[in-house]
């Protein structure tokens, strides 16, 4: 197949990157439309009483506002990313944000609790087509070393920020306008990606003499994953022994694995398993799972505690998120430095290690806490790990890769990234409902009280602190210093076409 394969790109300039400021707006386009579905997650979350009292939502019922989205989310983006590398990045951005923005339309209009859950539904797969798609322009963008890392150091800044974000904005809508703003606020930034995205992202995609689609491994790993996310989240609700819970992680480990020997013997793998040769990429994805982990926990976690131990509203919740916003943006750059200067490895393992230092701190915090002294630290600490994790860890998932394979390792690092956060709350929630359960028989006081709510959310937090160690041995033993270049497809196999019309 080597002999096959050809890159499509602008013609004029040189293969591996676009030059001049357009690359900049090109990130500049590409991130907005990722920052609108990272956004999505957090801004949800805050809305979900209001949410449940305006559809007259079970309380059963309304997970699935979340889990609607997070299936379709988490179990389509490998194959968002590899139709982006065959179908073409820009064409498959385009029907991401397309479809993402016509979603969000549906969801606020949503009159039912079945109209809403299948809507957010769209949202996700929306999102899987648009997220993949979008990281792999920006790869294809901005030639692997300084320039790239500036650019991914922004990708992550965004991880980071956007949930943040996310809940300061899903508390002022939901407080002043109604929870259907949260949806509505998608619009101006979906159709503005669109209205420039045809004239100034290029087309790419690899071409191949004869196309093949990989339906097998398709089918094999959307469905997988699906499940999979599917039984963590049930777990959270029913229990990791629950016998439903048990056959759906069967299902979805049988389903995976009929994927891994499907791509072994395919002639056009929809995932290429010669890339896990480059060991960073497959230190960073196993690494980018504890990252997504610890981060959606944390946000979870402390999103109750501010919530249901010290009584915040949804507005002083999302203003409370602020001082981890700040130093989010603060610390990236610097962040980007070092990776640069030092490589991922180092960089990675302190920003974890700062990351569980922040839960150590997080797990400290009293039933009577005071923001200022007992929550703000652990946000300035968390603040800065994060930023030190986001930063390297995309950049290394995506180290060496070549363009051909742009887009699937675009999806693949966030689909670690979903996987990890899904398994990150079904886990946390699960701790911190049993020690809160634990702690009020132990007591003799209710199971939602204050004394034993913060108990539960202390169990979780010291839960997290040993997941982000176990991510800063991943990375300490596994990330190489300096990655050794991808070999890549010889000149005489690459070539240059007009851009096509999407």
């Amino acid at each position: 197949m080597r002999n096959q394969i050809r890159v499509l790109e602008r013609p004029g300039g040189e293969r591996t990157a676009v030059s001049g400021a357009s690359r900049w707006l090109v990130l500049a386009v590409t991130a907005a439309a990722q920052f609108m579905v990272i956004l999505d997650v957090s801004v949800v979350n805050v809305a979900l009483p209001a949410i449940k009292d305006d559809l007259h939502f079970s309380q059963e019922g309304l997970q699935w506002v979340i889990t609607a989205y997070a299936i379709l989310f988490g179990g389509v983006l490998l194959l968002g990313g590899r139709l982006a590398d065959l179908l073409g990045r820009r064409r498959v951005f385009m029907a991401g944000v397309g479809l993402f923005t016509f979603a969000s339309l549906l969801s606020g209009l949503a009159s039912s609790e079945g109209e809403l859950i299948a809507t957010r539904a769209l949202q996700g797969l929306g999102g899987a087509l648009l997220a993949p798609a979008a990281l792999s322009i920006v790869v294809t963008t901005f030639r692997e070393g300084h320039d790239r890392n500036v650019a991914l150091a922004i990708w992550g800044a965004i991880s980071g920020v956007g949930g943040a974000v996310g809940v300061l904005l899903g508390g002022v809508l939901t407080s002043y306008l109604s929870w259907s703003w949260i949806f509505y606020v998608n619009l101006p930034v979906g159709l503005a990606v669109l209205a420039v995205s045809p004239w100034l992202l290029s087309e790419s995609r690899v071409a191949v003499a004869r196309r093949h689609f990989d339906v097998l491994g398709a089918t094999s790993v959307t469905a997988g994953l699906m499940v999979l996310v599917y039984a963590i989240t049930r777990a959270s609700q029913h229990g990791w022994g629950n016998s439903v819970t048990v056959g759906l992680f069967a299902a979805a480990a049988a389903l995976i694995a009929a994927f891994v020997a499907i791509e072994a013997h395919s002639p056009a793998p929809l995932l290429p398993l010669r890339i896990f040769r480059l060991r960073t990429l497959t230190a960073a994805n196993a690494t980018m799972m504890t990252v997504g982990a610890v981060a959606f926990g944390q946000f979870f976690l402390l999103t109750l505690y501010l919530q249901e131990v010290l009584r915040y509203s949804a507005l002083q919740t999302g203003v409370a998120f602020v001082t981890l916003t700040v130093v989010l943006i603060a610390v990236t750059n610097l962040a980007q430095k070092l990776t640069t200067r030092l490589g991922a490895r180092p960089v990675l393992t302190t920003g974890l290690l700062l990351t569980a230092a922040g839960s150590a701190l997080y797990a400290q915090m009293p039933g009577d806490g005071h923001y200022f002294w007992n929550v703000v630290p652990g946000l300035a600490l968390s603040g800065v790990g994060l930023a030190l994790t986001f930063v390297p860890v995309m950049i290394a998932g995506l180290t060496g890769v070549e363009h051909a394979d742009a887009g699937v390792a675009s999806g693949l690092i966030n689909t670690s990234r979903q996987i990890g956060g899904a398994i990150g709350l079904a886990v946390v929630t699960t701790i911190a409902a049993t020690a809160s359960s634990h702690y009020a028989s132990s007591h003799a006081v209710p199971a939602f009280s204050g004394p034993a709510l913060t108990h539960g959310f202390q169990v979780a937090f010291y839960a997290l602190i040993g997941v982000a160690l176990a991510g800063a041995a991943i990375t300490a033993v596994f990330v190489e210093s300096k990655p050794k270049a991808v070999v890549t497809a010889e000149p005489a196999e690459l070539e240059l076409a007009l851009d096509e019309a999407a």
